[in-house]
């Protein structure tokens, strides 16, 4: 069955939708991408012109409906997302203003604020759907490897797409819930379509897996021992569009808008399940087959200061951030 092609390729898009990433910026697209530092409107005056880069994943479906569905146009915006590998390409592109907002896993935003950058969150972008066997991730092994509760991670290998994240906290933490020593997890770099491959062939003990691809590791045989985001916390808030501090104060009137059109979009995407999943075909490869059977992320309208804080609590602790960090202060 074909279900994803190039899976490669859609594995390094993936890279930092809620796992972090540290890729060049892929930014083609068939829309025009000039420069619109200042939201003065488009053309005729009627629209506001906005980029906003993206990565072609599930987690985004909700602002492609929103374009469809015309909220954005209802609120005065002309939204044109731009793809990029990852979030370490999104980021620069806002602070330089490429983009006027941008889609990033949460503890990628963290440890970008903690370094210095002035970064505002101001809408959702995906969250756990706090069931746990039936969330987007899961932490998958072999049936004959041993581990069959996430305690027994500790002393054993475990496959991430991208080290020192989401993963890294969220793993530990559950591993740290269920008795065992998280600092005894070692985790091991590997793109998800290479994960089945490794647990067969006995590279890793066990792998972090995102849909689409946790529902094709299944598929070759690999079992779940757990769901690290609906256990850690079942609101847990993934991802998030952000905007840059500057942006933020310059452009207020333009920010709300596209506040106001994302709840909207994310509302309507929690509500329309099918057409969430069929709007997947417009702008990724994944096929219709696999679009129907893969568990989409929830859609919450606000963004969830608390489970921010829990995130920079864990990365703190993990040693991902330096010192402590007020997530209060970098939501908008």
């Amino acid at each position: 069955m074909q279900r994803i092609v190039p899976a490669a390729a859609i594995a390094a898009l993936l890279m930092l939708a809620a796992c972090g990433g540290d890729d060049s910026a892929d930014t083609t697209s068939d829309a025009d991408n000039s420069d619109t530092d200042s939201a003065d409107g488009g053309d005729d005056g009627d629209l506001t012109p906005v980029n906003v880069g993206v990565i072609p994943i599930v987690d985004v479906a909700p602002i492609y409906l929103g374009i469809e569905q015309g909220f954005f146009e209802e609120e005065g915006l002309e939204i044109t997302p731009v793809g990029a590998q990852g979030g370490a390409a999104i980021v620069p592109g806002v602070t330089s203003g490429e983009f006027q907002f941008g889609f990033s896993n949460v503890t990628s935003l963290l440890i970008a604020g903690a370094q210095g950058l002035d970064l505002q969150m101001v809408a959702p972008g995906n969250s756990s759907t706090g069931e746990v066997g039936e969330d987007f991730a899961a932490i998958v092994t072999n049936p004959d490897s041993g581990i069959s509760s996430a305690a027994d991670l500790a002393g054993r290998t475990v496959a991430a797409n991208t080290l020192n994240n989401i993963v890294d906290s969220t793993t530990r933490e559950l591993v740290r819930q269920d008795g065992g020593d998280p600092s005894a997890i070692e985790f091991v770099e590997i793109a998800f379509p290479d994960m089945p491959g490794a647990l067969a062939n006995g590279q890793v003990d066990a792998a972090f897996v995102l849909e689409p691809f946790l529902s094709m590791t299944l598929e070759d045989g690999a079992v779940p021992i757990a769901s690290p985001y609906a256990e850690v916390d079942p609101d847990l808030m993934i991802a998030a569009y952000f905007t840059s501090g500057q942006y933020a104060a310059e452009e207020p009137e333009t920010v709300d808008a596209f506040v106001s059109a994302m709840e909207q979009s994310l509302a309507y995407a929690q509500d329309n399940p099918e057409e969430a999943r069929d709007v997947l075909g417009t702008y990724t490869e994944i096929d219709a087959e696999l679009r129907e059977s893969l568990v989409m992320p929830r859609f919450e309208p606000e963004i969830n200061v608390d489970t921010v804080q829990l995130l920079a609590d864990l990365a703190e602790g993990d040693g991902l951030l330096d010192e402590p960090v007020d997530a209060s202060e970098l939501v908008r």
